[in-house]
């Protein structure tokens, strides 16, 4: 019998995380350009970003109800799909309705389908495959979305540089392209169930459980903690630190990603020596204090840094997330992947728009904005020490 390829598996859910990372921070390198071009305020620009994650909220809801009776690869396709169309939209819709802001939101609408998709699929297909260390490879699959982050900031200033913003909708298409060539990679390699038949808990059974509901407050800071910064971090850079748009993304936005793949990689290398609850806990207090700085530095060198650092603080907090819940609840199965996905994109538009909303309150004050984010990194830091003993528990067990 032929063995099976993982590694093409891997290969697949590698790539579906770097088209999320595409679909989740492309858009809002152009936040300036849009305020700039279309006339669309911050406060609305903010919408975008709560639109993102509020449709992925809904798509990991139903994903808990329908996924394990379709299968993963019919829906891991459809994924790479409406990702594909969604980003390449992008280069046509905002022209082709009165309102910009309307066709952009539907492109977003219809890319957010598909990142929610591969948001909750790619990590139960990761976690089913027969690998040793769960959680180190949990945690360097999730690296793969920093370096599709770095990846998306660093192309994208280079070809904002060489043939001007002006043209950022050739640039939709070429990202449009990598969906399109997953779709291959999805519908040839092995996919195996996480949980056989009849033996995963059931969405009642998981909402009756006391420690699920701490899950489900752990994913909303730690999503609130990565994606507040990461989705302003350019317009942070450029508006309230006042650098350059290139110098702004790629120390401050690409910094963030890079340390926080950074951050994966080393956990997804060495986590078997490090306890991942006290690893967590400090991450989460040194976000903390990545986000004071950056909130009250009048000093831009000082504030990009902190944006860099805070991506390090905030790379083990979502695989870190999962791994914990799994690890409590091994019978969780594709509901409990989506809910945890579902509370994560929660904290991913509450986040964000916050962060916009205080801004254009305060006369479109970015710092003032960021300051307000302080909030999330605390909800984290408390939600791990209550599970800490648990965790502890059942990692020995």
């Amino acid at each position: 019998m032929k063995q099976k390829n993982y590694k093409q598996t891997l290969l697949a859910c590698y790539l579906g995380f770097v088209i999320q990372a595409i679909s989740a921070n492309f858009l809002p390198l152009l936040y300036i350009t849009f305020h700039k071009s279309y006339g669309i305020g911050f406060g609305k620009l903010a919408l975008l970003s709560t639109e993102f994650f509020l449709t992925q909220l809904v798509v990991d809801f139903i994903c808990a109800k329908i996924v394990d009776k379709i299968g993963y690869r019919p829906c891991i396709i459809v994924a790479q799909i409406t990702s594909a169309l969604g980003i390449a939209g992008l280069a046509f819709m905002p022209d082709m309705l009165p309102s910009p802001f309307v066709g952009i939101a539907i492109c977003v609408f219809i890319y957010a389908i598909g990142s929610g998709l591969i948001e909750v699929l790619c990590s139960p297909i990761v976690e089913a495959c027969p690998f040793e260390n769960k959680e180190g490879a949990m945690s360097l699959l999730h690296s793969f979305y920093c370096w599709g982050f770095a990846g998306v900031i660093i192309f994208s200033t280079l070809f904002f540089t060489i043939f001007g913003i002006e043209n950022w909708k050739i640039l939709a298409i070429i990202w449009s392209i990598i969906p399109i060539y997953n779709t291959y990679n999805f519908a040839k390699c092995p996919i195996e169930k996480l949980v056989e038949d009849g033996n995963s808990m059931t969405m009642g059974q998981l909402l009756k459980t006391k420690v699920f509901w701490l899950f489900i407050l752990l994913m909303i800071g730690a999503g609130a903690s990565e994606i507040s910064l990461a989705q302003w971090a350019s317009a942070f850079a450029e508006s309230a630190l006042h650098v350059s748009k290139a110098t702004g993304d790629l120390i401050g936005p690409c910094g963030f990603a890079i340390f926080m793949g950074l951050s994966r990689a080393l956990y997804g290398k060495f986590g078997e020596k490090v306890n991942l609850t006290v690893f967590m806990a400090l991450s989460g207090i040194m976000c903390l204090g990545c986000y004071l700085v950056a909130g009250i530095t009048k000093i831009p060198v000082l504030g990009l840094i902190s944006c860099a650092l805070c991506g390090f603080s905030v790379g083990i907090m979502w695989p870190g997330s999962i791994s914990i819940s799994s690890s409590i609840l091994k019978r969780g199965g594709t509901a409990l992947f989506a809910f945890l996905a579902l509370a994560g994109d929660l904290g991913g538009s509450i986040g964000p728009f916050v962060v916009g909303s205080v801004s254009q309150k305060l006369g479109d004050n970015l710092q003032a904005g960021v300051l307000s984010g302080i909030a999330f990194p605390i909800i984290l830091v408390v939600s791990v020490l209550l599970l800490r003993n648990k965790y502890k528990e059942h990692h020995r067990s």
